[in-house]
C-alpha cells in the first residue's frame, strides 16, 4: 500500500507587520513636558474633583465641562506619548508638538482660565458665609480652592505650551 502525501496547506495569509513591544517612552516621562503633564493631569484632577464635589450650579457646570475635557484630552496626549504611539494618531501623528502646542495654548490655557475666572466669581459671590457665626453650609472654600486649582493648571498649560512653542521655532518636531 502506497501512501500518499497529505494536501498541501496554503501559507496563512500575510497579516499586518507586528509592532514594537508596548513599552514606556522614558525619554518623554523625563524630558520637560511629561513632567509638566503629570502636574497637569494631577492639578486638573484636583480641580474638577473639587467641583464636583461640592453643590455647584449656573455657570460652575460649563467650569466642570472645561475642566473635564481638558483633563482627559491631556490624559489622551499623556497616554500616546508616554508609549510613543503617537504615529498611530490619524493626522496628527505627524504634527505631534504642533497638536500638543494647539492643546496647552488654545484649549488648556483657555478653558481652564475661564473655569477659573467662572469659580473665582463664585467664591466672591459666597464670600459673606466665611464669617463667623454662619450656620448655613457654606461653598466659599471649596469655590477658592477650585479657583486656584484651575489657575495654576493654567499656569501649567502656558508653561508647556511655550516649551512646545520654543521647540517647535528652533524646528524640533519631535516631542522629547
Amino acid at each position: 500500500m502506497a501512501r500518499t502525501a497529505p494536501p498541501a496547506v496554503p501559507p496563512p495569509p500575510p497579516g499586518p507587520p507586528p509592532r514594537g513591544s508596548l513599552g514606556l517612552h522614558r525619554a518623554f516621562l523625563r524630558s520637560p513636558l511629561g513632567l509638566l503633564r503629570l502636574g497637569q493631569l494631577a492639578v486638573g484632577a484636583a480641580f474638577w474633583l473639587t467641583v464636583a464635589a461640592h453643590w455647584y450650579e449656573g455657570a460652575a457646570h460649563f467650569a466642570l465641562f472645561a475642566a473635564v475635557l481638558v483633563w482627559l484630552l491631556t490624559l489622551g496626549l499623556f497616554g500616546l506619548s508616554a508609549l510613543g504611539r503617537w504615529q498611530l494618531v490619524p493626522w496628527l501623528g505627524s504634527r505631534w508638538l504642533l497638536a500638543n502646542l494647539v492643546h496647552d495654548l488654545v484649549l488648556g490655557v483657555g478653558l481652564c482660565t475661564a473655569a477659573a475666572g467662572i469659580m473665582g466669581h463664585k467664591a466672591g459671590q459666597k464670600s459673606y458665609c466665611n464669617l463667623p457665626g454662619y450656620s448655613q453650609r457654606c461653598l466659599y472654600g471649596a469655590y477658592l480652592g477650585a479657583a486656584v486649582c484651575g489657575a495654576v493648571a493654567a499656569c501649567l498649560y502656558l508653561f508647556s505650551g511655550l516649551y512646545c512653542l520654543a521647540r517647535r521655532c528652533r524646528d524640533q518636531r519631535d516631542i522629547v
